[in-house]
């Protein structure tokens, strides 16, 4: 056996080997030298990525230079010049494009004769800041003294206009890409049609698609080829755009008195027309009947606590709309208190005001009404002194002028479905909150014990306390949930209008009406005739108009009372009072 080769010894071939760590190192080697070729050809490849960054800087260097070119003649060139500058600005691809074009919108764009400078300014609260218009970084150190306002005449605004809107084409949001294409549809030229014919292969957002649609088949209403014209005149039978409905009708006023081609042209624009106006009845019929909802749910939401004190207790409140009064209010100084909370001040109000108008209601109840109880006339003087007297209240602690609620912001604006149709938040909003007051209402009244001792005083309250129901507390908080429930109207009708001292005075009567019409202590019968009169008052209103429309309205519940006294739903036996 021959003897281990140890450290600093020679093997056979001659080559001293120093150990393990001598042999790793051979065997890596070829890695390194694999790794030294690629390092010779990143070498080889560094020339060219420098040049190609060198380009990169040229072209924005060039950019640079092109738009402050522009800018230049923007400032100082007479008004053909300053439209060639616009459209310089837009063809120039610099980053800066869209807010300088926005600022010309604006009137917001400035030039420093000293300096040759254009700044861009931009109100943030009561301050007017300043940004450079070719880099963009804030200038806050120029003197608003020494800029003068660049002027632009309307060519200049419809040229930045469209130039923004084809830059606005491109756009991620689809929404801003559905504002781009609106904004063009009154842009008729070839390079628009270009621009929404690219655009429209490119799109993949539905409502988008369809914008760009008619917008395209609106450039293409003035094309030489009637047989183009009657094909786009059939693309818009039946949209919504208001630009679709103008065009075809001035399209059809021109070609009316035509020969041949046009007499075609326009017995198309014709039919379009016929077509877009069925579309828009039917959508103003859904608006009318979404209107004629949310008045009937704020009727059924103010008189629904009068049906239970005036239809369980007999008792004829004239204070009912000033505890509406008081759950306005409400809301509006919970608004007061949390100036920083209004989205959430709403959540707020809505226990606060039944709380408040349910307190003044137990207040009335235990000091004015319980004494007279099966005097429904001194019922109604006395209440009606209460009203005037909350009234003055109002009036001496909030003055009385009137207030404003704040709407907050998820509840604002509109839900636009079409061109045609829009329904807003704040209906909307009260719509579902009448259903889910009156929801808990039946359900509080005929599922839990109080609702049942409620019931049983309102059939027989002599009987209701032999059994042991303590007649007085049912009262009061019956009366109490009454007026706690007219709060809550008053909650809903801050988000529609003016918070006064006058506000309850005018919704007593419909409560009224509604109670009498539906039959007296049905909360059913509340809800039918408050819908009901709430949806003929919006279709009376646009043939009568609004007074004429409530007279209608109560003349007819004046007739139909002297064939049904007990209202559209009456109960029957024993149960006449109950609900």
């Amino acid at each position: 056996m021959g003897r281990p080769i140890g450290r600093g010894e020679e093997d056979e071939s001659g080559d001293v080997l120093k150990g393990p760590r001598d042999r790793r190192a051979q065997a890596g080697g070829a890695p390194r030298r694999r790794a030294e070729g690629q390092g010779v050809r990143r070498s080889r490849f560094a020339p060219l990525l420098f040049v190609l960054l060198a380009l990169a800087a040229f072209a924005e260097g060039a950019r640079a230079g092109e738009i402050d070119e522009a800018l230049d003649r923007l400032a100082r060139g007479s008004f053909r010049e300053k439209a060639a500058a616009v459209e310089q600005i837009g063809e120039s691809g610099s980053p800066m494009v869209p807010r300088i074009l926005s600022a010309l919108l604006d009137s917001g764009i400035y030039f420093a004769p000293e300096s040759g400078r254009v700044y861009l300014a931009a109100e943030e609260g009561r301050e007017v800041r300043y940004a450079d218009a070719i880099t963009g970084e804030p200038a806050p150190d120029v003197d608003p003294a020494g800029l003068e306002k660049i002027i632009v005449n309307n060519r200049m605004r419809t040229d930045a206009r469209a130039t923004l809107a084809r830059i606005r084409l491109g756009a991620a949001d689809a929404d801003e890409r559905g504002a781009a294409v609106r904004s063009l549809m009154g842009d008729r030229s070839a390079r628009t049609l270009e621009l929404l014919r690219a655009a429209y292969v490119d799109e993949r957002d539905r409502d988008v698609r369809d914008t760009l649609r008619v917008a395209i088949a609106l450039s293409e209403l003035d094309d030489a080829d009637p047989d183009r014209r009657i094909a786009a005149i059939r693309e818009l039978a039946g949209s919504l755009h208001g630009e679709a409905y103008n065009a075809l009708t001035a399209l059809a006023a021109r070609s009316e008195n035509g020969e041949g081609e046009l007499v075609a042209v326009h017995a198309a624009a014709r039919d379009a027309i016929a077509e877009i106006d069925r579309k828009r009845s039917v959508l103003a019929l859904v608006e009318t009947l979404f209107f004629g909802l949310s008045l009937g749910f704020v009727l059924v939401l103010a008189a629904i606590g009068l049906a239970i004190t005036f239809g369980v207790m007999g008792v004829i409140n004239m204070a009912h709309g000033e505890l509406i009064m008081l759950g306005a209010y409400t809301t509006w100084g919970v608004q007061q208190l949390l100036p920083d909370a209004i989205e959430a001040s709403i959540f707020i109000a809505i226990p606060s005001a039944f709380l408040v108008a349910g307190l003044v209601g137990i207040v009335i109840e235990r000091c004015v009404v319980r004494f007279l109880y099966g005097r429904p006339l001194e019922t109604l003087l006395a209440t009606f002194g209460l009203s005037l007297v909350l009234q003055q209240a109002v009036r001496t602690l909030f003055s009385p002028l009137n207030r404003s609620v704040e709407t907050p912001a998820w509840m604002s604006g509109q839900w636009v479905v079409n061109d045609a149709l829009s329904l807003t938040y704040n209906r909307i909003f009260i719509i579902f909150f009448s259903i889910a007051v009156f929801g808990a209402l039946v359900a509080l009244l005929q599922g839990t014990r109080l609702g049942l001792q409620i019931r049983a005083v309102a059939q027989n309250r002599d009987m209701a306390r032999a059994m042991g129901v303590r007649g007085a507390w049912i009262d009061a908080a019956t009366f109490g949930l009454g007026s706690g429930v007219a709060g809550l109207a008053g909650v809903a009708l801050s988000q529609l209008t003016n918070v006064g001292p006058n506000l309850g005075q005018a919704h007593i009567v419909d409560s009224f009406m509604v109670v009498v019409f539906g039959g007296v202590g049905n909360l059913w019968g509340t809800l039918v005739a408050g819908l009901g009169l709430g949806i003929a008052n919006k279709f009376l209103e646009p043939y009568a108009g609004a007074v004429l429309a409530k007279i209608v309205v109560l003349v007819f519940i004046i007739l139909f009372i002297q064939r049904r006294p007990r209202g559209l739903f009456p109960h029957k036996g024993r149960a006449a009072g109950a609900f």
